[in-house]
C-alpha cells in the first residue's frame, strides 16, 4: 500500500442488513485489483475482513475492519461494519469519521430491517449515501432500484439515468436550477459539479448495482466510488470549539474511532489523520487523559495485514500501535493547542446479564479480561452492584454478550457462566410503630445499659429522617448520636428480605441510662433493638425498582408494543411523533425487563428501540413479595 495524497483518498462506510453481501463486495473489489487471487468466502472463513476467530467461528462480522483497495490511482479506504443490530455501535464509530456511506442491498432480498437501520443512520450522521444493489445474479436490479425509490424517495437514481440525475442534481444548487429550466438540460461540466454537489448534500443517493461473486459491476461500482465520493478535502470536522478542514499541512489532529485489544500485539487503534501530516514519532496529547502519547508504531492496515507508515496525510486511515492512556473517541493534538472532536453517540445498554467466574478465584482475572474487552467494544458495560453483590454485563442484546463470554474465554482463559440476576429490592414501612430498645448486660466488672423509646412512621425523605424531643435528660444528649449511628446500620438490612430500608421517620422521645455502665455501644444496641421490633410493627412492606421506558417503534408496531404492556406490568405514560417513529414512553418493573430488549426486537422484526432508566422505588405486589421473602429465609437457613 502506498502513500496517496487528502485528494486521492475516499474514505468509505459499508452498510447494510446482515447477509446483503457487505464483506465479499470488499473480496471482489480486491480480486478485481488483483491484491488476492481467489474469492474468499465468508463460510469458509478465509476472508481478508473477516479474520478474526471469533468472525471465522461464528460466519459474521463483529467489528469494524479497514480494507483499503487502490483503484484508478484512488485509494478506496473500505470499513467494513456488522450487519447484526447488537453491533450498531461499530457503524456509529466508522460513521463519526465523516465518511461516506455505501448502503449494501440484497437484490434476492430486497429492502430489509437492516436496510431501513441504515438509512436511519446515514441521515442521522448527514452522510453522503450510496446503494449498492449487490448479488444481481440473484435477483432483479429493476425491482430492488423501484423499491430503494420507493422506500427512500426520489434522491436515490441510478446513474445510467441522465434524464432523472439533471433532475434530481438541479435541485441542489440554485444556479444549476435556473440553467436546467432555461436550457431543459444541464452541460457535462454543469452535470459533474452538480453530482458532486448533490451527493455531499446529500440531494443525491447514486443506486449501483454488481454481483461480487460472479465479479460483474465490480469494477463499473468502483470507477463511480472514485470519480463520485467526496474527497476528506470536501469535509469539515466539527469540533467542540469550532471546525478544521482536512488540510496536510495543518496542525496535526488525529482522531481514534476504534480500538482492537489484541492479546498478542497489544492494543491497536484506528485513527483517522484529521489535519497535518503524521509521521511516525510523533508526540502527541491526549487531552481527555492529559497524558503525552508517543506514535512510535505507524502502520497501514487491510484487514489484518499490516504496513509500515513513515508518513500519512491528513484524511488518510491509520493504524497505531500500544497507545496507553488513548481509548475510542479521543482526539490526539498538540499539548499547546488542543482539540476535542465530540464523543461518539454509543447506544446506551438496554440489555443485562449477571455473570460469574466459574472458577471463583478466578473473578478478578475475569474482571480485567472484560475491562480490555471494553476498550474494544464501548457498547457494553461492566457494572458492579453493590446491593446485590453481583457483576452484570450490560450490552445490546442476547449476540454481543455471548460473544463477549466467547472472547472472554478464548483470550484470557476464564470460563463465564450466566446466573439468575437479582433484584435490589427496598423495604419500608406505611404505618406507625411506638416502642422500646433496650439493652441491659451485666457479666462481671463494667456493664452495658441503654434503654430508648422510639416512635417510627413513613417519611418522605428517601433515607432515615431522625430527630429527638427527648427532656429531662432522661437520655444524655451526648448518648444521641450513637442512637442515630444505631439506626443508620440497620437501615442496611431490613427485617423482610435482608434488604436496604429507605423513607423512614424515627423520632427518639424518651429513655434511660446508668451512671456507670452506659455508654455509646449500649444506646448503638437499643437503638438497633428498637428499630428491628418498631419496623416490623409498622407494616413493612417490599419495594422494586420501577423504570422509565422511551421505546422507538414505527408506527405499524405501537399497538403491539402497547398490548405487550401488560406481560411486563408495565403503565403506558404518553406517546410522540418523532419523525416516521412513535416513541411510546412507559414504566414497568425492572425485573419483569431483564429480556425486554429481546422480547422487542422480535415484536417489531428488529425495527424497535429503547432506553432504559431508574424512575423511582413502588410497593411490591404481596404475592410477589411472599415469594420473595420466602426465597431470602431459605437462602438464610442455607447459610
Amino acid at each position: 500500500m502506498k502513500g496517496y495524497s487528502s485528494d486521492k483518498i475516499r474514505n468509505i462506510v459499508l452498510l447494510g442488513h446482515q447477509g446483503s453481501g457487505k464483506t465479499t463486495f470488499l473480496e471482489a473489489g480486491l480480486l478485481n485489483t488483483k491484491v488476492i487471487s481467489r474469492l474468499g468466502k465468508v463460510e469458509d472463513g478465509n476472508t481478508v475482513s473477516d479474520y478474526e476467530k471469533m468472525e471465522i467461528e461464528k460466519g459474521f462480522t463483529i467489528s469494524q475492519t479497514i480494507v483499503p483497495v487502490e483503484f484508478n490511482g484512488i485509494k478506496l479506504n473500505f470499513v467494513d461494519t456488522p450487519g447484526f443490530f447488537d453491533y450498531a455501535g461499530e457503524a456509529r464509530a466508522a460513521l463519526s469519521t465523516g465518511a461516506t456511506a455505501i448502503i449494501m442491498v440484497d437484490a434476492s432480498a430486497g429492502i430489509q430491517v437492516g436496510t431501513e437501520k441504515a438509512f436511519d443512520l446515514v441521515k442521522e450522521y448527514n452522510a453522503p449515501t450510496f446503494f449498492v444493489i449487490n448479488k444481481t445474479d440473484k435477483g432483479s436490479v429493476d425491482d430492488t432500484v423501484a423499491a430503494i425509490q420507493n422506500q427512500f424517495g426520489p434522491a436515490c437514481v441510478t446513474l445510467d439515468d441522465r434524464e432523472a440525475l439533471e433532475e434530481a442534481i438541479a435541485g441542489s444548487d440554485e444556479e444549476l436550477m435556473d440553467a436546467y429550466f432555461e436550457n431543459g438540460s444541464l452541460t457535462d461540466e454543469q452535470f459533474a459539479k452538480g453530482l458532486g454537489i448533490g451527493i455531499n448534500s446529500g440531494d443525491v443517493m447514486p443506486i449501483l448495482n454488481c454481483s461480487s461473486i460472479t465479479g460483474d459491476g465490480v469494477a463499473d461500482v468502483l470507477d463511480a466510488l472514485c470519480k463520485y465520493v467526496p474527497a476528506p478535502t470536501d469535509y469539515v470536522t466539527v469540533t467542540e470549539d469550532g471546525e478544521i478542514k482536512c488540510d496536510p499541512n495543518g496542525d496535526l489532529v488525529l482522531y481514534v474511532f476504534k480500538t482492537l485489544a489484541d492479546p498478542f500485539l497489544g492494543k491497536i487503534s484506528y485513527a483517522k489523520v484529521v489535519s497535518g501530516t503524521l509521521k511516525t514519532g510523533a508526540d502527541v496529547y491526549n487531552h481527555r487523559s492529559e497524558k503525552a502519547e508517543k506514535l512510535g508504531s505507524v502502520f497501514f492496515v487491510r484487514g489484518k495485514n499490516q504496513e509500515m507508515a513513515d508518513s500519512v496525510p491528513a484524511g488518510d486511515f491509520v493504524a497505531l500501535g500500544k497507545l496507553q492512556n488513548t481509548k475510542t473517541g479521543d482526539t490526539l493534538s498538540a499539548k499547546a493547542k488542543p482539540v476535542t472532536i465530540p464523543a461518539i453517540n454509543f447506544p446506551r445498554p438496554c440489555y443485562f446479564l449477571a455473570v460469574e467466574a466459574a472458577d471463583k478465584n478466578e473473578d478478578e482475572k475475569m474482571a480485567q479480561g472484560l475491562i480490555k474487552l471494553m476498550e474494544e467494544d464501548p457498547t457494553f458495560v461492566l457494572e458492579r452492584n453493590a446491593e446485590t453483590h453481583q457483576t452484570l454485563l450490560g450490552g445490546q442484546g442476547d449476540m454481543q454478550l455471548n460473544i463477549i463470554k466467547a472472547k472472554l474465554k478464548d483470550r484470557y482463559k476464564v470460563d463465564v457462566v450466566a446466573v439468575p440476576q437479582k433484584i435490589a429490592y427496598r423495604e419500608t414501612i406505611r404505618g406507625t410503630s411506638d416502642v422500646q430498645g433496650k439493652h441491659k448486660k451485666q457479666s462481671g466488672g463494667a456493664g452495658q445499659y441503654g434503654d430508648v423509646l422510639i416512635r417510627f412512621s413513613p417519611s418522605q425523605e428517601e433515607g432515615l429522617e431522625f430527630s429527638e424531643e427527648l427532656f429531662g435528660g432522661s437520655v444524655p444528649k451526648n448518648y444521641v448520636p450513637a442512637v442515630e449511628k444505631g439506626l443508620l446500620e440497620c437501615m442496611e438490612k431490613g427485617p423482610l428480605a435482608g434488604c436496604k430500608v429507605q423513607n423512614i421517620k424515627a423520632v427518639l422521645y424518651d429513655g434511660s441510662y446508668h451512671e456507670v455502665d452506659s455508654n455509646e455501644v449500649s444506646f448503638k444496641i437499643a437503638a438497633s433493638l428498637a428499630f428491628k421490633k418498631g419496623i416490623v410493627e409498622a407494616n413493612p412492606v417490599l419495594l422494586e425498582p420501577i423504570m422509565k421506558l422511551d421505546i422507538t417503534v414505527p408506527t405499524d408496531y405501537v399497538g403491539d408494543v402497547i398490548g405487550g404492556m401488560a406481560s411486563i406490568r408495565g403503565t403506558m405514560l404518553g406517546q410522540d411523533q418523532v419523525g416516521n417513529n412513535i416513541v411510546v414512553h412507559a414504566e414497568a418493573p425492572q425485573s419483569e425487563l431483564f429480556d425486554y430488549a429481546i422480547k422487542l426486537r422480535q415484536m417489531t422484526q428488529a425495527r424497535g428501540s429503547f432506553e432504559l432508566e431508574f424512575s423511582r422505588y413502588d410497593v411490591l405486589q404481596p404475592n410477589l413479595a411472599e415469594k420473595v421473602i420466602a426465597a431470602y429465609k431459605k437462602e438464610q437457613e442455607e447459610k
